[in-house]
């Protein structure tokens, strides 16, 4: 009996750990960063790549910025996509 119980009790607990990611929503398209170039886009399309942490920290962190914006913090988008690109995100029309 006890062992009736154990197998149950083991079915439940991998059930549960499971659910959570089958219930996590589709998060859209997203671009990977397997090309060599970025994708082209419009002047207010944003390009979301990972940056260096801040000091002190070990959180690699992502930041979604212009060409133009990328451009004034010194970096090349197009060279530094293959690397730290994470996904693109279009303007939204209204």
């Amino acid at each position: 009996m006890a062992r009736k119980y154990w197998t149950l009790s083991v079915g439940m607990i991998a059930a549960v750990s499971a659910a959570p990611v089958a219930a996590q929503p589709d998060s859209g398209p997203i671009v990977l960063a397997m090309t060599g170039t970025a994708p082209a886009g419009g002047p207010a399309t944003r390009y979301c790549m990972k940056v260096d942490p801040v000091t002190g920290s070990l959180i690699e962190t992502v930041e979604c910025w212009t060409r133009d914006q990328w451009a004034d913090q010194g970096v090349d988008v197009d060279r530094e996509w293959a690397r730290n690109g994470v996904k693109v995100e279009e303007p939204v029309r209204a």
